[in-house]
């Protein structure tokens, strides 16, 4: 067990590192001059600086250096949680995600929790309902869900619930209700997906000889479908939860965009734009981290949920064969 654990936080760490990597080789060879982005950003003409104080200018952001020594000085500064300073604000990095991390967490939240109540729901509804025609409606549902862009989805949400119906407001992150068209969605693909695998697991599980035995010992339909099929049914779904939380917080990116949200995704955005590439470098990190310690975490706790989960001598999982897939994301 102690040597399975090891090999998944290395396979963590290893993950992250090349995610930072990946991404920093991306950001620094664009072409463009990350020195002229942030003096326009100042407002200042690079013509009107003498030699000496561009070059102290390139000193004071390290863009002086060789890739390989910016790249060593970020990770290292990663590593001791320093972000750095953004070329185009002229602000610690951390300092500015601090300010936006808050709407974005509370939309990641909420709509990661929509997501496991709706998905849940519509799988054991589309599995068990006993109307053939009903049924295949609702389990081709999830893949219909899954299909339709999140920037259509926000768009059509938008002219229908704001411009037609005035319910909610189309923009802003003050109150409650500049919050469900977001998290609506994103939880319409998040749930589409954890629909798709627990539609199929359901499926396969009632097929198996317990479920059999259970009814011929005379257990009711919604006994043997809550103590039994749901509960080992939903244990191939902890596959996916890394998956589902890492696309509630990427789709932020998106989303706080066109509904005009104050979050890191719309500073990711922006940053984006103006090609501030130590804020961007540090939004992708951070979601990447996101996603690998999920994964982590589901990683370590499904062995303890599936007893049919064996630990061999080289610490690795079986996982049964009939594991469902995912088949449109």
């Amino acid at each position: 067990m102690t040597r399975y654990i090891v090999g998944r936080i290395i396979q963590a760490v290893a993950v992250l590192w090349a995610a930072f990597t990946l991404t920093f080789a991306i950001l620094y060879v664009l072409p463009s001059d990350p020195m002229q982005l942030q003096l326009a950003a100042a407002g200042v003409q690079e013509d009107s600086l003498t030699p000496a104080q561009l070059a102290a200018e390139k000193h004071k952001f390290g863009l002086d250096q060789s890739i390989w020594v910016q790249y060593w000085h970020h990770l290292s500064g990663y590593l001791h949680g320093d972000f750095g300073t953004s070329l185009a604000q002229s602000q610690p990095v951390s300092h500015l995600i601090g300010q936006r991390i808050g709407p974005t967490l509370l939309l990641s939240v909420s709509a990661a929790v929509v997501s496991l109540i709706a998905g849940s729901a519509l799988a054991y509804v589309a599995t068990f309902v006993r109307s053939n025609p009903l049924r295949v409606f609702l389990t081709r549902l999830p893949a219909l869900g899954a299909s339709f862009p999140q920037f259509f989805i926000a768009l059509f949400l938008i002219q229908f619930f704001s411009f037609k119906l005035g319910i909610f407001p189309a923009t802003g992150t003050q109150g409650v209700g500049s919050l469900v068209m977001p998290v609506m969605t994103i939880s319409l693909l998040t749930s589409s997906v954890l629909a798709q695998v627990l539609i199929k697991s359901f499926e396969q599980t009632l097929r198996q000889s317990y479920i059999v035995t259970a009814r011929a010992k005379g257990l009711s339909r919604s006994a043997v479908q809550l103590k039994h099929a749901f509960r080992n049914a939903a244990l191939p779904a902890m596959t996916i939860l890394g998956v589902i939380v890492g696309l509630s917080v990427t789709s932020s990116i998106v989303v706080e965009t066109v509904f005009t949200r104050e979050g890191v995704g719309r500073l990711a955005q922006e940053s984006v734009l103006a090609q501030d590439v130590p804020v961007v470098l540090a939004v992708v990190t951070i979601a990447a981290a996101v996603f690998v310690f999920v994964s982590l975490i589901v990683d370590l706790l499904y062995p303890l949920l599936d007893p049919r989960i064996s630990h061999g001598r080289g610490a690795r999982i079986r996982v049964p064969s009939a594991a469902p897939e995912v088949s449109a994301i």
